[in-house]
């Protein structure tokens, strides 16, 4: 559906490559564990995908088709209000819980340029208070560009390393890793041989996963989740559908 040319043999020479149609469908990016498998892909080819996900705010977020492009959007700012200060564009798979895991999704950042210029990967999730979220934006401080704990209180930086940002470009899509292993944590960015950011962290274990924003606007495309084991079944309490 979404290979554009021989993407796969000029990956090791160009990365984020700018297309106005979606994301290549492609093998994993990156090396896959022997006893993982694949336990949960999304390719966004129709409206109905949205139903996999549950939304902080269903009006925010769309399937996307203009002729050339099927996606997820975040197309505006969602009207939530977190209890505590984290990001309030989130899209979570809405009844499967992971524990260790490989997560690799496209990622296309719509908004303007300035230093937190962002896209979110969530996991761990516990409840709309209790999670992890992996920041990737233009620049790091301790605000932006890292990985954050949410623990029924503002969100704290937890990174043991990260880099001094990333370029998302215009119209340009992105391949996102995400490793969790134990309390291990590495996210990857177009070049999966070096992560982006790590942490160490064992405050939550298994729970749900998604995607989204602090406060800007993007598209997502081809999630792929690998895993040693079946995640479990259990729906998302929290959060809403988008209304059919």
């Amino acid at each position: 559906m979404k290979f554009l040319g021989s993407w796969l043999g000029l990956a090791g020479v160009v990365t984020g490559i700018a297309m106005a149609a979606d994301a290549p469908s492609q093998p994993a990016a990156g090396a896959i564990p022997a006893n993982y498998r694949l336990v949960f892909e999304q390719h966004f080819d129709g409206p109905e995908s949205l139903g996999a996900f549950v939304f902080s705010d269903p009006k925010a977020w769309r399937f996307s088709d203009d002729g050339a492009s099927r996606t997820l959007e975040l197309a505006q700012q969602s009207k939530y209000q977190p209890a505590v200060r984290s990001p309030v564009n989130q899209a979570l798979i809405r009844d499967r819980i992971f524990g260790d895991f490989i997560l690799e999704v496209d990622l296309l950042q719509t908004g303007k340029e300035y230093g937190h210029r962002d896209m979110c990967l969530f996991f761990g999730v516990q409840d709309p208070t209790h999670f992890y979220y992996a920041h990737v934006a233009t620049k790091t401080d301790d605000h932006a560009h890292n990985v954050f704990l949410v623990k029924d209180a503002p969100r704290t930086k937890i990174s043991t390393s990260t880099t001094p940002g990333v370029n998302w470009g215009l119209g340009v899509w992105h391949r996102v890793r995400l490793e969790r292993r134990g309390a291990s944590i590495q996210v990857f960015f177009d070049d999966m041989s070096r992560p982006i950011m790590t942490a160490e962290d064992a405050n939550f274990g298994p729970g749900w996963v998604g995607f989204g924003s602090f406060d800007d606007t993007g598209k997502v495309d081809n999630v792929r989740i690998w895993a040693p084991a079946t995640p479990e079944t259990k729906a998302i309490p929290f959060f809403q559908p988008v209304a059919p």
